[in-house]
């Protein structure tokens, strides 16, 4: 499973996939990070494997979120429409 994916399950005290992650495990090692703010930003992405990956550029480390094209349009569309303004 990529960075991020697995749960703990309360009760067992056993890890386990997220229910509904169908993404597949993905290599970013070496993935072509981009800041569409000229390095002034918070988040990077990659394009890895036909999916979209999205980190904290000031905690490179930390797990990665992983979209699909459609859930990226979505994020995307909603971003650009105000949907994630916190004013």
């Amino acid at each position: 499973m990529a960075e991020g994916t697995i749960q703990q399950h309360p009760l067992a005290g056993q890890q386990r996939p997220l229910a509904g992650w169908d993404k597949p495990e993905l290599d970013l090692s070496t993935a072509d990070w981009q800041s569409g703010s000229e390095g002034r930003g918070d988040v990077e992405i990659a394009f890895v494997e036909g999916f979209i990956a999205m980190r904290n550029s000031g905690r490179p480390e930390s797990p990665s979120l992983i979209f699909t094209p459609a859930e990226w349009g979505a994020f995307v569309h909603g971003a650009r429409a105000g949907e994630f303004d916190l004013t």
